[in-house]
């Protein structure tokens, strides 16, 4: 008789032994030789059963367990990456962009979305608004997604900036729901007046939960940016780097993978360049110094 192989063991003893092989200098793993990769709103929080299964996939390509760890906002995302206590993260492109001495992360793949790299940040109103722009919205109550989030943050107040205003003093009131998803649901229930959200989660939300979406419209869409990325620690393990780069890139020709991609509403994964995420740097650059501007906006 054969003897019964207990996989989920004989996993974790071969990340063990790679971790004991592994060159100083290199990143310790989770427990068990675990990938953990950081997730916060940029994802559809009712969706988290979707990132169960890539995890899933994930481990059966890399030889070792991948576990996805939920945080309520980029910063803290950010903090344990920092801390090496995350070995990669899906981000957004702003805190991507944001300059870090030493730098200690590197850009992986982006995400193909409807065939590009791309989304865009959409300025939604409840579904009875008369409003037409977001100057519409002036002493109004406005939802924020993050304050690290390009399309939930950085883009809307760099257009009330770059329109001569000044974003602090424009909204009556605002506040940050840290999930693009609260966001369409503050403003669907009118507890917002306006909010800025991510094309990607707002498309989602209305193919996957339509009735979420339906108290909700758009008014405005920004320029296209540079899909958030996912990015690893540059302490990572070269080839623990390259076969997670591998496997993402490689579900789009992967017939165990369609289902996957199909519930994460994604057509795949892609090599970028960093310059993709230019437009996000230099809009940053320039919300930066029109906020330090000595003469008062409106």
């Amino acid at each position: 008789m054969q003897p019964v192989v207990d996989r989920r063991k004989l996993l974790a003893s071969a990340a063990a032994a790679a971790l004991l092989a592994a060159p100083r200098g290199w990143a310790s793993l989770g427990p068990g030789g675990a990938l953990r990769v950081g997730l916060t709103g940029v994802v559809v929080r009712e969706y988290m059963r979707s990132f169960n299964r890539l995890a899933d996939y994930l481990a059966l390509r890399l030889g070792r367990p991948v576990e996805f760890v939920l945080r309520r906002s980029y910063r803290d995302i950010m903090d344990l990456l920092e801390r090496g206590e995350l070995d990669a993260a899906w981000i957004c492109g702003y805190p991507f962009v944001k300059p870090r001495n030493p730098e200690y992360l590197s850009l992986l793949v982006a995400p193909v979305y409807r065939g590009s790299p791309f989304y865009r940040s959409l300025l939604i109103v409840p579904s009875a608004s008369s409003a037409a722009s977001i100057i519409d919205l002036r002493g109004s109550v406005f939802a924020f997604s993050d304050p690290d989030s390009n399309s939930g943050y950085l883009v809307p107040r760099t257009t009330l900036a770059d329109a001569g205003f000044n974003p602090d003093q424009f909204f009556r009131m605002s506040f940050f729901t840290y999930s693009h998803a609260e966001t369409v649901l503050a403003v669907a229930r009118s507890v917002a007046d306006g909010g800025s959200v991510d094309s990607y989660v707002y498309n989602t939300l209305q193919k996957f939960e339509p009735e979420t979406v339906s108290g909700t419209r758009v008014i405005a869409q920004s320029r296209q940016f540079g899909f958030p990325p996912i990015v690893v620690r540059n302490d990572l393990a070269p080839q623990i780097r390259d076969r997670f780069r591998d496997a993402l890139i490689g579900m789009a020709s992967d017939a165990q993978a369609v289902p996957v991609l199909a519930l994460l509403d994604l057509d795949g994964f892609t090599e970028v360049s960093p310059a993709l995420y230019d437009p996000i740097r230099e809009m940053a650059k320039r919300f930066a110094k029109a906020a330090t501007a000595e003469v008062p906006l409106q």
